[in-house]
């Protein structure tokens, strides 16, 4: 043994482990960390990792709970948000209702390459103070019962070596750790797949056509930057960009409507593009000389039964529980498991009792899980329908938005007194979200699928924006309490005018939904209706 016990080992030097090692470090100074990762640095630029897109909450945490907005802002690019481009069998990608804004939004998210950003987190965290070792393999651990310390077998170069830490945080993404010796994974009911590789090369969508007004109607002319998707039935296709220059494709499938066997080589991944989105086949297959690499997730959503222990044990990012990489909520909820840890260790350093805290911040964590759950969960044969999706999607952004991200940017993730005062408007939200996300599907049913040529613009729904350009106010108590409250009216105003909406083509969509449209909240702003 080395002969002490450490604070906290962290089992995994990823985006996860590093970001909470320096979330912990800048709480609690004196805190003797130990970050335990297999792989030797530095990594290759455009490493082969998952999680290249980020939303506001992430880019939020990494910016300003970490500290590292300077390096997002020179070193990664910023987002054009999110693009949907309804192009499912079609080669004209200007001849289709496109989904986006056309400029860019007040809050700023970015599209990071995975290894610029972990080369940079490994020396920053030790020029934080924080004992960072590479080339580590964890052979084993032990989880102490009582007050006994966690114990933790390693392999280095030199040789076998066991390791004692009061707390031991499972970072270790897909191995899972200790999701896996404590048999704590659970089907969450989402079974879909994904392949993903990287161009070493930009595939610039803006060149894509010669159409000149498709061109102009985004300001700058650089989709190029957004998180393209191009969807159809079942499935979607990202197109992200890193800073390095390289360009991150992705398949994203139901397991049932679009099986993986069709699309687990690159070979098959290109023949399958080649029949639903031929346009980008085409782009990619110029490039084929450039592919760096290539990979699949065999039903990469799942569940988890347990995150915080008050033993002093916990997960966080995809060593605990994983959603889907639709919106792009994976480093969200690292952002959220490591702000519970932090506040757990704390309270430990404090001397006060975990359990109660475990439980309650397990339960918040789970209660968010399970409402973005909801949103993909049997959701995606909506992904080829231009008539209902851009409508989902406005909604979803509206929820999270609206809820989450006041929670988190306020900094009330752990304030169980103002999370129990505002329960009626929380649970109203999640009733809204639930009845919603079954009302999408009842549309679609009926949905006429219309495809025009037309772009849907965010920027021209101004209550769109200005929750955007409004979620950095720092807000007291009785501000938030306002602001949450207006939201969730907002939002019972929204569902209204959405089910009126589809009404309109599709009275029978009401039956069961009416009582979402006979609210009197003054109706809100919503695309025009196609001819």
């Amino acid at each position: 043994m080395d002969g002490k016990t450490h604070d906290a080992v962290v089992l995994g030097g990823g985006l996860a482990g590093l970001s909470l090692a320096m979330q912990l470090k800048g709480a609690y100074p004196d805190m003797d960390i130990v970050v335990l990762e297999r792989q030797g640095r530095p990594l290759p630029e455009a490493a082969h990792k998952v999680g290249e897109s980020t939303v506001e909450i992430a880019a939020h945490y990494f910016a300003d709970v970490i500290g590292l907005r300077d390096h997002l802002e020179t070193r990664h690019i910023r987002k054009f948000g999110f693009r949907f481009f309804f192009s499912e069998g079609l080669d004209d990608i200007a001849d289709v209702t496109e989904l986006g804004v056309s400029a860019v939004l007040p809050t700023p998210s970015y599209q990071i390459d995975r290894g610029i950003l972990e080369n940079f987190l490994g020396d920053e965290a030790r020029r934080r103070g924080i004992d960072f070792r590479e080339g580590v393999t964890v052979r084993g651990f032990d989880v102490g019962p009582g007050e006994a310390d966690h114990t933790i077998r390693v392999s280095t170069a030199e040789g076998d070596d066991v390791l004692r830490a009061r707390w031991l945080l499972d970072a270790s993404g897909r191995a899972g750790l200790m999701r896996r010796k404590l048999d704590l994974t659970r089907d969450n009911g989402h079974h879909a797949n994904a392949v993903w590789f990287r161009i070493d090369d930009r595939l610039a969508i803006d060149d894509w056509c010669d159409d000149a007004e498709w061109k102009d109607r985004c300001h700058p002319p650089e989709r190029w930057r957004s998180t393209n998707h191009l969807v159809g039935p079942g499935y979607w296709v990202w197109l992200i960009p890193l800073a390095s220059g390289a360009h991150s494709v992705g398949i994203v499938a139901d397991a049932a409507m679009h099986p993986l066997e069709g699309m687990k080589t690159f070979d098959l991944a290109l023949e399958w593009m080649r029949e639903h989105q031929p346009l980008v086949a085409r782009h990619v297959e110029s490039r084929r000389e450039k592919l760096l690499d290539f990979a699949f997730f065999r039903h990469f959503s799942y569940g988890c039964s347990r995150m915080f222990s008050p033993d002093r044990w916990a997960l966080t990012g995809e060593a605990g529980a994983f959603l889907d990489p639709f919106y792009s909520p994976g480093s969200d909820f690292i952002a959220i498991a490591n702000t519970y840890i932090t506040l757990l260790v704390g309270l430990d350093r404090r001397g006060e009792k975990l359990a109660p805290h475990a439980r309650h911040y397990e339960r918040l964590f789970f209660s968010f899980y399970e409402g973005t759950l909801r949103m993909y969960r049997g959701q995606y044969n909506l992904f080829g329908d231009p008539e209902v999706l851009p409508v989902k999607v406005i909604w979803d952004y509206a929820y999270y938005w609206g809820v989450l991200c006041q929670i988190v940017f306020q900094g009330r993730l752990g304030d169980s007194d103002f999370i129990a005062r505002m329960g009626p408007e929380f649970a109203e939200a999640t009733e809204l979200n639930t009845t919603m996300q079954a009302f999408f599907q009842r549309w679609h049913e009926v949905s006429e699928r219309r495809n025009p040529r037309a772009m849907l613009d965010q920027r021209d729904l101004a209550w769109f924006a200005d929750m955007n350009g409004t979620l950095h106010d720092r807000l007291d108590d009785e501000a938030l309490v306002a602001r949450l409250r207006r939201n969730v009216g907002m939002m019972r105003a929204l569902a209204a005018t959405i089910v009126e909406r589809a009404a309109v083509d599709h009275p029978a969509v009401r039956e069961g939904y009416g009582h979402l449209a006979d609210t009197e909240s003054e109706r809100m702003a919503l695309f025009p209706a196609v001819a």
